[in-house]
């Protein structure tokens, strides 16, 4: 194979890096979105621009066949959202101006988003991509492999057969729905965690604690990890910052109650969501609504892992921590997933 050059290595980096802040945007779709829809008074002019504007999956399988799917009791009003995003377009070939389609490539950022029965919280748990897992069929893989391997329906069955718990709902967003909204809101207010100063590869430096960002410096804060002692954990982090900030702005009263700007939002945003055909815009209005008192209060957290090692193939890989999701499966079950995330201080 040809050595890639530093121009073909540059330009892969930031493909990536694209759909990897798109994903991080996805939780917007049933949260800031639909509090924005269910918001106003002209719910049906907003519910036509976005019936118009996003996409679905397609034809593709979605979800996984029945027998191989954990059961959900009738009476479990709690609501499941994947979020996933691949490092390619999906194998489709398309512009990279398209919203990104995940099928064929493997994923590069993956959300679990957690509503429990009663509405009054929202858990967005993210997962590391090297997470190493069972891939039903396929063996052993990193968790962001079963997306290659046999596309969204064979991600789901991992990631339902991983926590034994049903995701309901799949979306994701690419990365020009996100420079549009953080546009749209003049920028946006992050609380970088992390203790000491850092410069990013695009020359952006960043200092520990709240900073204003424009879409530019955003992208730039949440694609970087190359200094980081834990590499792709801190980015992670940053990018849990970034959705905290970005929703806040998004629901804040200053917004909701000015209507051009919802307006303005839920246009810019929806043309860059893909969704299951389920997340139609009543699901959506009617999920933002039931959620509106806890969505400024989002917890984000990431999966607990063990520790870090190589595949028996040289993959440098994260170990799962089995008590960790042990008890997170049953929290998903008994809908006491926020008290696992205080108790343990995640």
């Amino acid at each position: 194979m040809a050595e890639e050059t530093v121009e073909e290595s540059r330009r892969r980096r930031k493909r990536r890096s694209r759909l990897t802040i798109g994903i991080v945007l996805g939780s917007l779709v049933v949260l800031v979105a639909g509090a924005l829809v269910a918001s106003l008074l002209y719910l049906n002019s907003l519910s036509r621009s976005y019936e118009e504007n996003v996409q679905t999956f397609g034809d593709e399988e979605t979800f996984p066949d029945e027998a191989d799917r954990p059961e959900k009791d009738e009476d479990d009003e709690s609501i499941n959202i994947l979020l996933i995003g691949s490092d390619d377009h999906g194998g489709s070939g398309e512009s990279e101006d398209l919203p990104r389609v995940p099928q064929g490539g493997r994923s590069d950022t993956m959300m679990l988003v957690h509503i429990p029965a009663d509405r009054d919280s929202v858990q967005v748990m993210s997962i590391p991509r090297d997470l190493w897992v069972e891939v039903p069929g396929h063996g052993w893989h990193k968790v962001n492999a079963p997306l290659a391997l046999g596309g969204i329906s064979l991600t789901v069955q991992t990631l339902e057969g991983l926590f034994d718990a049903r995701i309901d709902h799949i979306a994701s967003v690419d990365m020009l729905g996100f420079i549009g909204l953080v546009d749209a809101l003049g920028g946006v207010d992050v609380n970088s965690s992390y203790p000491e100063s850092f410069t990013t590869g695009e020359g952006y430096t960043f200092e520990p604690g709240v900073q204003h960002m424009d879409s530019e410096q955003a992208l730039s804060f949440v694609r970087h990890r190359a200094t980081f002692p834990d590499g792709d954990l801190q980015r992670v982090r940053n990018q849990q910052a970034f959705i905290r900030a970005v929703i806040q702005e998004s629901v804040s009263p200053s917004n909701l109650t000015n209507p051009g700007q919802v307006q303005d939002m839920v246009e810019t945003f929806a043309p860059h969501l893909v969704v299951d055909e389920t997340l139609d815009s009543s699901t959506v209005a009617s999920l933002g609504w039931q959620v509106r008192g806890a969505v400024s209060d989002i917890q984000l957290f990431t999966l607990p892992t063990g520790d870090s090692g190589r595949s028996a193939d040289g993959q440098w890989i994260w170990n799962q921590d089995t008590q960790a999701i042990s008890e997170i499966s049953e929290a998903l079950s008994d809908g006491t997933l926020q008290e696992y995330v205080d108790d343990n201080d995640l």
